[in-house]
């Protein structure tokens, strides 16, 4: 790494420039400039790996030019502030950054003050930057439906962060939540409070689902897996339910009209720092806040956590797109951990 120390507008970062698998970004040297209204300045000591970072890197996206900073989430302390800001110096806070802005895989980023989640005393780095991505993804998926009582719901993928935060918001809810997971899963799973667990691998996981329902449907099935495969569980949904597409998007309607009439719903946790309102945004950091929060005193699991070097980044981020990483894959930019 290069020699940054007592220079504050220097900085490393790993940089896009073109489409490619990750192992293709190169670390510069790039600099501060002003930092504009509204906005503030990390200092990062660690970042998060989330499928969207090696998925944009590989396609690319229509607001990146060579040079650009992948990475979505991050955790920090904040050096400096733009006008408008009340956030003080000093603060340590987590993040989500929009994809068209420099992201988190650097020692230092600029970002919206809005979306800055203040780190509560007691919750180390390592928890704080697993929550942006997964929990708010997690949060807005399960705000798509509403809260009535006495529902059975299905969540995909569980061992997964994103499902695995939704299947205990769904159970906080008061739902039987039931969910599909590779066995190692399932015991964690149950102590979490889910109703049930089905190996997704096994094709008989559907009828042994639709044998623990009983005459119940499903009130909403929510889907991290594909369009393609949410579709398929549309026929599980029972009538005026919900299926809600959290990778990728239904374009067409999954049955016929005038049936069970499922509401179709898409989760785009990117939209907010495009379209997202001063609402919106209060929305977004009392649900951050609340999920940190939740966190610290232990009543929401996260994925376990692997930490890796700054220095290897591209080269961990590809194994973890190629599924030899497993878990909450973590990035030490500091060279500290707490």
């Amino acid at each position: 790494m290069m020699d940054t120390e007592n220079r504050s507008d220097r900085y490393e970062a790993w940089v896009w420039n073109g489409p490619g698998d990750p192992d293709r970004l190169q670390c510069v040297e790039k600099q501060i400039g002003p930092v504009g209204a509204g906005d503030i300045i990390v200092a990062n000591t660690m970042a998060a790996f989330n499928p969207v970072d090696w998925k944009i890197i590989r396609q690319g996206h229509p607001a990146w030019k060579a040079g650009h900073v992948p990475g979505v989430d991050g955790v920090g302390r904040i050096v400096a502030v733009g006008a408008g800001v009340t956030l003080p110096v000093g603060l340590r806070v987590a993040y989500h950054q929009g994809l068209r802005r420099d992201g988190s895989f650097a020692q230092r980023t600029v970002l919206k003050a809005a979306s800055a989640l203040p780190v509560p005393d007691g919750l180390s780095d390592e928890q704080a930057v697993s929550v942006p991505c997964p929990g708010l993804t997690a949060w807005q998926a399960i705000g798509k439906v509403p809260a009535l009582p006495d529902r059975d719901v299905l969540v995909t993928g569980a061992g997964g962060s994103v499902s695995l935060i939704l299947a205990q918001l769904a159970v906080k809810r008061g739902w039987r939540v039931w969910v599909t997971a590779g066995p190692a899963h399932h015991a964690h799973l149950l102590e979490r409070g889910v109703s049930g667990a089905f190996d997704y691998r096994d094709d008989a996981w559907r009828t042994k689902l639709a044998a623990a329902l009983g005459p119940r449907r499903l009130f909403a099935a929510f889907d991290t897996t594909s369009g393609s495969y949410a579709r398929t569980l549309a026929d599980l949904i029972g009538y005026n339910g919900h299926l809600v597409c959290i990778q990728d998007r239904i374009e067409t309607a999954p049955l016929p009209a005038f049936t069970t009439a499922v509401s179709l719903h898409e989760v785009a946790l990117n939209a907010i720092h495009e379209d997202g309102t001063a609402a919106d945004w209060r929305d977004w950091r009392s649900a951050g806040t609340t999920l940190l929060e939740t966190v610290r005193i232990g009543a929401l699991d996260l994925q376990p956590t692997i930490m890796t070097s700054f220095d290897d980044l591209p080269r961990n981020l590809s194994s973890f797109m190629q599924g030899k990483l497993k878990g909450k894959i973590l990035v030490n930019i500091s060279g500290d951990q707490n």
